[in-house]
């Protein structure tokens, strides 16, 4: 990403783009509105970037302008912060299909000129602006208002603070920096590096719904590990999360490569592996080759979870945190081996306190919790041989929606254990587990779907008890055999819930 900032460059707009902010301006113009293209949108547009964000600065009162641009676009208004008076209007792409990306255009409000308004932005390249009026009528780079030297930054491919103070201003800065750099291609200058440093304690002031949203766009990176290997050596990681300071510096047994946050670190990338997203630089990809990969697969770890999440970047910052609880947990026994007991039960309620100070939702966080706590289950469930149809049902059955995810969450934690020392064997016994744990388990399906054999008023009538949770443990220990196909008919189902009562009569 150069750009040659002599040279007198055609700033470029894509046709659909153009027209919608041709539309803008002329509804601006009639309204006698002076506007500039600010920010994120500019600086991609000279970056030759491709985004559905613009930022509009207004020298007009954007809280009561943008409502009226949003009617006449046919769009929505939201009024993101009454006292600064800044808006967003949100709409499809003009003339597309309604399955067609979404546009977002903030207007925010100028106060005492364009220069002073850019005087409060974050980072040079982000520091410029262009009118409204020039972009529309096919502008050049010598238009483009920059007292601060963002093209100078962009050509230099930095990422640089306006001045010391703008970390105070707003802490989410702090991870602004490294998201944009990451995202960019750039550098964090060692001066803009170095006031992170000093003011990385600001960040936990910053609103958990605004950090989480940072943490995802920084997970959404294929090399999310080494940014957040940046983040700790900037500070800014353990003073977010400090439960990750106490995991380092913990050994772990001989087959481990790394210490337990090391470990954590890595299995972030070996999750963007397995999920044929990323590389793995201590192995080759063929190891990839001894996982079934079906369509469905790469579909299910992309399916949204929350605003801004979905499977793969949730399983990402549960790696981060799999095994939080380790370092409460250890012990080393009388053969000088070391252990962890419970450390995954324990470290369930532990990350999804993380995650609820971070303010991600619900459901986020029960699925998290979830891979956090049974994370070990796939390996324990064999017992160096294939595991039975009842285990598989059990697997299931415990751990719920995060079932697919478990599996491939312990194939990279695997990968993350031994590094460049990989057994082969092992390795393959271990992705052959979880081929034919999925593969059962799709047989289960399909053999154990409703209608169900005996309800609990079958049983209450039958067997002449009374509602409660014995009959729920008949149910499902009847659901349990008919998944393993032991029973096929509701006579069947009957006798053998009979059976189970008998005995427990005789125990």
């Amino acid at each position: 990403m150069m750009v040659a900032v002599e040279a007198d460059l055609k700033l470029s707009l894509n046709p659909t783009t153009l027209s919608l902010l041709a539309r803008v301006e002329d509804f601006l113009a009639k309204h006698n509105t002076r506007a500039y293209v600010v920010g994120g949108f500019l600086r991609d547009l000279v970056i030759i970037r491709d985004t559905a964000d613009i930022d509009i600065a207004l020298e007009a009162d954007a809280l009561h302008i943008a409502p009226q641009i949003a009617d006449h676009l046919g769009g929505k208004f939201v009024s993101l912060d009454e006292m600064n008076r800044v808006g967003r209007v949100i709409l499809l792409e003009p003339g597309e299909h309604p399955d067609s990306r979404q546009w977002q255009i903030d207007f925010s409000t100028i106060e005492g000129g364009i220069k002073q308004d850019l005087a409060r932005r974050d980072f040079t390249i982000d520091a410029m602006a262009i009118g409204l009026d020039k972009i529309v009528k096919g502008a050049a780079t010598s238009e483009i208002i920059d007292p601060f030297n963002g093209m100078e930054d962009i050509e230099r491919q930095v990422v640089r603070a306006i001045g010391d103070k703008i970390f105070k201003e707003d802490a989410l800065r702090l991870l602004r920096a490294v998201r944009l750099a990451a995202e960019l291609n750039l550098t964090i200058s060692p001066e803009t590096e170095a006031l992170i440093r000093q003011n990385c304690h600001l960040i936990t002031g910053v609103a958990g719904e605004r950090v989480r949203e940072e943490l995802l766009r920084l997970l959404a990176n294929t090399d999310s590990g080494q940014l957040l290997l940046y983040l700790d050596d900037l500070g800014l990681l353990t003073t977010l999360i400090p439960e990750l300071a106490k995991t380092k510096g913990v050994e772990q047994p001989r087959e481990h490569q790394w210490d337990v946050f090391n470990h954590s670190v890595k299995v972030i990338d070996a999750v963007d592996f397995i999920l044929r997203k990323g590389n793995w630089q201590y192995t080759g990809r063929e190891v990839l080759d001894y996982i079934h990969w079906p369509a469905e697969l790469a579909e299910h770890f992309e399916l949204k979870v929350s605003s801004g999440s979905n499977r793969r970047l949730l399983l990402k910052l549960a790696a981060l945190l799999h095994d939080i609880a380790k370092p409460q947990t250890k012990i080393i026994n009388a053969q000088g081996r070391t252990r962890f007991f419970g450390h995954p039960r324990q470290g369930a309620p532990i990350a999804a306190a993380i995650l609820e100070k971070l303010r991600f939702s619900t459901k986020e966080v029960k699925l998290l919790a979830a891979v956090v706590h049974h994370h070990l289950r796939p390996v324990q469930i064999s017992h160096d041989e294939l595991p039975s149809g009842r285990a598989i049902y059990r697997y299931f059955r415990d751990t719920g929606d995060a079932a697919i995810d478990v599996l491939f969450f312990s194939l990279a934690d695997h990968l993350a254990t031994r590094g460049a020392d990989l057994d082969m064997v092992s390795w393959q016994q271990h992705t052959a587990l979880v081929n034919y744990i999925l593969d059962q388990h799709s047989m289960q399906k399909s053999e154990a779907t409703p209608p169900k054999l005996i309800s609990g008023h079958d049983l209450i009538r039958n067997f002449n008890l009374k509602p409660g949770p014995e009959v729920g443990r008949v149910l499902e220990a009847v659901r349990e055999a008919h998944a393993c196909r032991e029973i096929t008919t509701r006579d069947e189902a009957l006798a053998y819930a009979g059976n189970l009562l008998s005995s427990k009569k005789g125990d």
